[in-house]
């Protein structure tokens, strides 16, 4: 991930700010569909977010010196995920499993 650039807006083509600015009025609730019991049964709830992870994290609590975090932070951002990847990567010494 680049954190020197900037994220971008997405643009929709449209003017979001009339779409806003809009108010229902009554005559417009003519114009829509009577909600029948065949579009109940064709409704598809989407929940939305990030699918979940096969292989979760673990969430836990760890003391570590002020100077080994600062100087992993000094890395940049994703500095947690490298430093679990070398964690996962040292070898557990024989004897302590």
């Amino acid at each position: 991930m680049d954190v020197s650039k900037t994220a971008s807006r997405r643009t929709l083509g449209s003017d979001l700010k009339r779409v806003d600015a809009h108010r229902i009025r009554r005559s417009e609730y003519k114009e829509l569909p009577e909600l029948t019991e065949e579009m109940l049964r064709r409704a598809v709830v989407n929940k939305g977010g990030r699918p979940r992870s096969p292989n979760p994290r673990q969430l836990i609590s760890l003391r570590l010196p002020p100077e080994v975090v600062k100087r992993w932070r000094a890395t940049g951002p994703g500095w947690q995920s490298r430093m679990a990847d070398r964690l996962a990567k040292t070898p557990i010494p024989r004897g302590k499993e």
